[in-house]
């Protein structure tokens, strides 16, 4: 009995609500494979030209065609979004922001493919839901600026 009550302030003093390794390095692959998928992605609408993009992506000679480099861009900024704040902890709430973005680009791209293959825009939505609900329910990362120290205050200010 002694040994189970000795355990118990040990257990209490560990916070169930910290994110573990495995979310966070989960987290950053996935950040690291969506931010390259988007990015090539991107890449490739911004730089081919409309008429050999149409070879590869039928929607692109429809209604969706003007918007091919707009959309490009919107990936290209999604993409260095997803990796580039969380890495230099400069804003990294920011990542969250692109992730949600590149879900909404994302389901639109969805409703574009309904006719075609729904593949890739499901899962690359799927995963860019899931790095926003991480890096903000789960695993949210500190930005530079702030230290454990300051982290601690707010939460024991937060408590009173």
């Amino acid at each position: 009995m002694p040994a189970q009550t000795a355990s118990v302030p040990i257990a209490s003093s560990v916070s169930p609500a910290a994110p573990s390794r495995a979310l966070h390095r989960g987290l950053w692959v996935a950040q690291g494979l969506v931010a390259a998928a988007f990015l090539m992605a991107g890449s490739m609408k911004l730089t081919v030209p409309a008429e050999q993009l149409a070879t590869q992506m039928p929607w692109v000679s429809g209604a969706m065609g003007p918007f091919t480099k707009l959309i490009g861009a919107a990936e290209i900024a999604g993409a260095l979004g997803l990796v580039l704040p969380s890495m230099t902890r400069i804003q990294p709430r920011l990542t969250v922001f692109a992730a949600l973005g590149l879900s909404l680009l994302m389901a639109g791209a969805a409703g574009t493919h309904l006719a075609g293959a729904l593949g890739a825009p499901l899962v690359l939505g799927a995963l860019a839901a899931f790095i926003a609900w991480g890096r903000t329910k789960k695993a949210p990362i500190a930005s530079r600026g702030s230290t454990a120290r300051e982290h601690g205050a707010a939460s024991a200010s937060g408590a009173r």
